[in-house]
């Protein structure tokens, strides 16, 4: 009785391909399919009764779904009208509110923690809202909170890192030593032999762990074991420092290993450079800022060397500019890899010896990167 009240419904071409493609639509939402198949079968001639029944639904349903296609078109009626509903509570001010807690840190409110999680926020909202004149926000659950801060990108239960802005004068130091490594390179590749300096690639590398098998290593036997069986369980016996640096013209390494390496420590490096090149000679060493490397131990000590040794600084951030590091990478892959010992001084012979290895076929490293755009004019 209804159908004979309402208007034919009269489908396009167009209409007709986009209702069949929706209606035939794995992805679309299922009140959009089935809003398109009642209006296709409606529009061929259907009764409301027939369409309610193949689809198992109310006859109330499909009449709002034909009535909605009949006023405002078979493709904009897919789409659920919107809702008048009850205007939100939640005003601008106090958004602004949880954007500005969100913002701050916990411990800034009191908390232990660093970093806020939903629960916590939501929590510190909740307890918070009617004393900061934000009633509104006594039910903020997780879900409304995101909502909150995802339309402002924020995120505060993560954290990304940034580098500090770089050494002020990078440019100038990176130039200082590249403008050395080309003088380097030209004395090595020209076999120049009168010049009265030498110039080496100094850092350290802390942190070396002696750590020592409890259970039996187990080496590996032909057709029965084919790597090296360590026991999961293992004893640390502390660290070491290797102290090193590396001779630009000669590719020799010199070390010294030692429990720490503070200003005493480095001190003594330099004194065993002092013990290894001719007196009237000048030692050029590239190193980078560590307090130990400027300190007033350090200072004191060079005024008692005038004019034997020359610091050439590696920039803030700018460690990789150091050549030696492309020895301490290289002993990381090799000598100290999988290394265990039963004591300290085992590892620190081990390391002696190892470099000791090293020199009797040292590699003299050269540096290519922006070489092109030095010049020694």
């Amino acid at each position: 009785m209804a159908q004979r009240n309402r208007k034919q419904l009269r489908l396009t071409r167009e209409d007709t391909a986009a209702l069949e493609a929706i209606s035939n639509s794995r992805t679309e939402p299922a009140s959009r399919v089935q809003r398109a198949k009642i209006l296709i079968d409606y529009s061929s001639g259907m009764s409301i009764a027939t369409i309610a029944k193949k689809y198992s639904t109310n006859r109330p349903l499909v009449e709002r779904s034909i009535d909605r296609a009949l006023e405002y078109g078979p493709r904009q009626a897919l789409n659920d009208l919107p809702r008048a509903g009850r205007p939100s509570l939640i005003t601008d001010d106090a958004r602004s509110w949880v954007l500005s807690v969100a913002c701050k840190r916990p411990v800034d409110f009191g908390f232990a923690s660093e970093t806020w999680t939903y629960s916590a926020l939501a929590a510190y909202i909740k307890y918070n809202c009617e004393r900061e004149g934000y009633p509104s926000l006594k039910n903020t659950g997780k879900s409304f909170l995101n909502k909150i801060l995802s339309r402002s990108n924020i995120k505060p239960h993560k954290v990304s890192y940034y580098l500090e802005k770089r050494d002020p004068e990078f440019e100038d130091k990176m130039a200082s030593v590249l403008h050395i490594y080309k003088e380097v390179a030209l004395i090595n590749d020209e076999n120049i032999c009168a010049v009265k300096h030498t110039t080496v690639s100094y850092d350290e590398k802390p942190g070396i762990q002696a750590i020592k098998n409890i259970a039996p290593q187990l080496q590996p036997v032909p057709g029965k074991y084919n790597t090296i069986g360590r026991d999961h369980e293992y004893k640390r016996l502390g660290t070491l420092s290797l102290l090193a640096s590396i001779d630009l013209h000669t590719g020799i390494i010199t070390p010294l290993v030692c429990e720490r390496h503070r200003s005493k420590e480095f001190i003594m490096f330099l004194k065993k450079l002092d013990n290894q090149y001719p007196k009237d000679w000048k030692i050029r060493v590239i190193l980078d800022n560590h307090s130990a490397h400027i300190s007033k131990e350090t200072r004191a000590y060079l005024k008692t060397t005038p004019e034997r040794f020359e610091f050439i600084f590696t920039p803030k951030h700018g460690s990789w500019l150091n050549m030696i590091e492309m020895f301490f990478s290289k002993i990381a892959r090799g000598l100290l890899r999988h290394i265990r010992v039963e004591t300290k001084t085992e590892l620190k012979e081990r390391i002696y010896q190892g470099i000791d290895e090293i020199n009797q076929e040292p590699v003299i490293f050269r540096w290519r990167y922006k070489m092109e755009d030095v010049s020694l004019n």
